[in-house]
């Protein structure tokens, strides 16, 4: 492993039967950073995290994680992470605090740290009033941060959060993400998979799966830049007009269709919102320049990852 390296994965394959999940991955995790790993549902994320958290064995590769491989010595890695499943996994018939307390005592510590430590984490994540409430009562995002804590009860430096937001709404999830981004700056490291490319762009560096394959590594804005040449529009058209107007002209690269409006992606300094509704006449309703997004650069990466012709 690189110097600041605490996590490193290469060619890591897993099979069941003859279906590949995760084919020839390769990547490192730097000590301190927030680390996204991004794809749609049956990308091969959950179960890239599972054998990273010492879950399940690798079918090929190799895994280190703290300096510990993975398929040697799968029990030392889980003491030395922290782990949140896709699934909420504590007890809901037991209080907050009881939780803490049950998930404390397999992680082996001593009944006054674990109080203390308990009392803090619940403090932290904004639980201290609620801490002798049922769990099951509590809302979807007390949940997932109740779930956080007990993830973070032995001061693991290296946290793995698998789809974490899942269900929860949006203001459960800037909560969390706030926290995640807490324990970042105190120099854990955090393993975060979703499929939400907009809390992707929270992460330092983001790798992105499509079909098993890693077929992406980069900053936020470096994947925009790699992927996404040019510049991007915002169209909207009256109803039952046609965008085919546009889709000759030289210098376009991309349309998408995006609800009821489309995103349009040309080469640099061939067009301004100007001339675009010249070419569209009455049929333009809005058109504006407008920033790409993790959403654009997944589905430029996904028609790539799939050979899919260029519309």
């Amino acid at each position: 492993m690189g110097p600041e390296a605490v996590i490193e994965v290469a060619g890591l394959t897993r099979r069941f039967g003859s279906f590949t999940a995760v084919q020839q991955v390769s990547f490192s995790v730097r000590a301190g950073e927030i680390f996204g790993f991004l794809g749609a549902n049956g990308a091969g994320k959950s179960t890239t995290i599972r054998i990273l958290c010492g879950l399940l064995a690798p079918s090929e590769g190799h895994a280190c994680v703290a300096g510990i491989d993975v398929a040697r010595d799968p029990e030392a890695v889980k003491r030395s992470i922290g782990y949140m499943s896709q699934k909420f996994s504590l007890y809901l018939d037991l209080t907050a605090e009881e939780n803490l307390e049950f998930f404390g005592g397999a992680y082996g510590l001593g009944r006054r740290a674990l109080r203390q430590r308990g009392r803090e984490l619940l403090a932290r994540v904004g639980l201290r009033e609620r801490s002798a409430e049922i769990t099951g009562r509590l809302p979807g995002g007390m949940r997932q941060r109740l779930a956080l804590a007990a993830a973070m009860l032995h001061r693991p430096r290296i946290l793995f959060l698998d789809e974490p937001t899942s269900g929860v709404d949006p203001r459960a999830r800037q909560s969390f993400w706030a926290l995640i981004r807490e324990a970042a700056r105190e120099g854990v490291t955090v393993f975060v998979t979703t499929h939400a490319m907009d809390e992707a762009e929270f992460c330092d560096r983001i790798g992105l799966m499509a079909d098993g394959r890693l077929r992406a590594l980069d900053t936020p804005d470096g994947l925009k830049r790699s992927f996404l040449p040019g510049e991007m529009f915002h169209l909207e058209l009256s109803p039952d007009r046609s965008i085919d107007a546009l889709a000759s002209q030289p210098g376009v690269l991309r349309i998408e269709s995006a609800g009821a409006a489309y995103r349009l992606r040309v080469e640099a300094g061939r067009f301004d919102p100007e001339k675009l509704r010249a070419l569209l006449g009455p049929a333009a309703v809005r058109v504006e320049r407008v920033e790409p997004d993790l959403e654009d650069v997944f589905l430029e990466v996904v028609t790539q990852a799939r050979g899919e012709a260029v519309p």
